[in-house]
């Protein structure tokens, strides 16, 4: 067995966590080591991948996918996810189902649920509703298999909420893990993560969130910057301070996108839409006013356009640690001159760090894959270890 590989297992092995049969719908709402035991499962995963390893744990059932907006890599993450464990995939859309014409949301977690393991959600748009979204989902999961409809209950993996978006914030630190060569190494290290202008209306502020939520648990030097206007949920900024103190790290918020950059490792500059823009659309959406929604559209777009000046650019980067920060995003990024006249990130600056951004990218299949393992199996260990020594064992056949 490779040595790396019997590392993550006796780390695996050393770690209490209580991962199993359990909802996966806040970063927040698990320990260290369960976090530590996302990624380290994750890692395996990808091991066994990259060597032409069978990760099939599953022989039947379903794996749905419910998104309330619009998506391509978490999309297209869950599926490969739900493939590398041996899960069907199938897409629960709304409009064709029965929603339309009166099913309760009891009634279709059921229905959609009676061979289904995993069930992953999207409902990221609007605050106050996804994450309540999610969770009443699993309300009427704990109901069915309580009652026998359900000989199972799925569990629930948030794929982005109005909230936290954790496989994003969890495939970020994975990716800072590796590029710092681990989780220790990050204590110290300044991430600036700041609003940036975008010419589109009403992005959810869950990454920001997500990020200030999960990495102030490492002892980071935490960078929160934006405009005015454009504040995060105090619960969860009040949720970042807290961590900092235990962490032994820092958590500043300015209205400088310089001050933020300064020293910086890394930089992670990100549109989000203003917190009263974000409520106004809720309230409007509660009482189907779909004309003043477009009213609001443009009133979000008209605030944001006084920022414009709130760009990722080479003079910015140049403020970093030895001009070298290490530049993310969760994509698609609003690139000036690119996919935007004047957007959240210089042409030549993001086109210097693509691959970087790509790479990070490429670690969501394999978390939203260990959430689902941690979730269905009581012993991830073991199930990872079997399958290095289970006979036939190859991801494909070889035509050497």
């Amino acid at each position: 067995m490779n040595t790396d590989f019997q590392k993550i297992l006796t780390e695996i092995s050393q770690l209490r966590s209580n991962l199993y049969q359990k909802d996966f719908l806040l970063t927040w709402e698990k320990n260290d080591d369960e976090i530590k035991q996302i990624l380290l499962v994750a890692e395996a995963l990808k091991y066994l991948r990259d060597n032409n390893i069978s990760s099939r744990c599953f022989d039947s059932g379903l794996a749905v996918s419910i998104f309330r907006d619009q998506s391509t890599r978490t999309r297209f993450s869950y599926a490969s996810a739900v493939n590398l464990l041996g899960l069907q995939l199938q897409d629960f859309d709304e409009s064709k189902s029965q929603v339309s014409h009166g099913e309760t949301l009891r009634e279709t977690a059921n229905m959609i649920s009676f061979l289904t393991e995993i069930i992953g959600i999207r409902d990221d748009k609007y605050l106050g509703i996804g994450n309540n979204y999610m969770k009443e989902i699993g309300k009427a999961l704990d109901d069915g298999f309580k009652q026998k409809v359900l000989p199972q209950r799925p569990g629930i993996i948030n794929l982005q909420c109005d909230v936290d978006h954790p496989t994003q914030s969890l495939s970020d630190l994975l990716h800072i893990k590796n590029y710092f060569g681990s989780l220790e190494n990050l204590k110290g290290k300044r991430i600036a993560m700041t609003w940036a202008y975008s010419p589109s209306y009403g992005k959810p502020l869950s990454v920001p969130q997500g990020i200030i939520g999960l990495l102030t648990r490492f002892g980071m030097d935490v960078q929160l910057a934006y405009p005015e206007g454009f504040e995060l949920l105090p619960e969860v900024t009040d949720l970042a301070k807290k961590q900092t103190k235990q962490s032994g790290g820092l958590f500043t918020i300015t209205a400088s996108m310089e001050e933020a950059y300064r020293n910086a490792d890394i930089v992670y500059s990100k549109s989000w839409a203003p917190m009263h823009i974000m409520k106004k659309r809720t309230e409007l959406l509660i009482m189907n006013k779909d004309e003043d929604l477009k009213k609001l559209e443009n009133e979000g777009l008209n605030y944001n356009a006084k920022f414009t000046n709130w760009e990722c650019t080479d003079k910015l980067m140049k403020l970093t640690k030895n001009g070298s920060a290490l530049y993310m995003h969760c994509l698609p990024a609003d690139i000036t001159g690119v996919s935007c006249k004047t957007g959240e990130v210089q042409k030549e600056v993001f086109e210097k760090y693509r691959i970087q951004t790509y790479i990070e990218a490429g670690y969501k299949p394999f978390i939203i894959a260990s959430m689902i393992l941690n979730d269905k199996f009581k012993n991830p260990g073991n199930l990872l270890k079997s399958f290095i020594e289970r006979p036939s064992n190859s991801r494909m056949i070889s035509d050497n």
